[in-house]
């Protein structure tokens, strides 16, 4: 998780959403990112998203059963369903988000009978650090 709130804050420095995601197999990083910058005109461009693919793209291969996702905020809907069909084993995430999350808040994306795939899910995982940083970078535009 260490790794994965450096990154949230270096997207927060920038002025991006400060979210940052790591997917890690065997102990070993295989894909980072952070939420891109504000002009990345990409709204699918989430950190679990980025961070998924550059895992992919470094295992050559779109099922990554045995690798763990950690990310500094509860991944929305689009993100859970990333988390799926990539088959991630584990989710790792910070600080709740109660306005746009989806695995405790909202839809509860694995808890639905249409969910194919289900990840181990431990939250409030470095929360504290993670919702701080959130604070501070949403208190600075308003």
């Amino acid at each position: 998780m260490a790794e994965a709130l450096r990154l949230a804050a270096e997207a927060g420095a920038v002025g991006a959403v400060p979210v940052g995601a790591v997917v890690m197999r065997k102990g070993e990083i295989v894909g980072v990112a952070a939420n891109p910058p504000p002009g990345f005109h990409d709204p699918t461009a989430h950190a679990e998203i980025l961070a998924i693919r550059r895992a992919a793209a470094t295992l050559g291969q779109d099922r990554l059963a045995d690798c763990d996702l950690w990310v500094t905020l509860e991944p929305c809907a689009m993100c859970a369903g990333a988390i799926a069909h990539a088959r991630i084993a584990r989710l790792y995430y910070g600080a709740d988000d109660a306005k746009g999350g989806a695995i405790v808040h909202g839809p509860r994306f694995f808890s639905q009978d249409t969910c194919h795939h289900r990840p181990e899910i431990y939250g409030g995982i470095g929360a504290v650090e993670a919702g701080s940083l959130l604070q501070r970078f949403f208190a600075a535009r308003r």
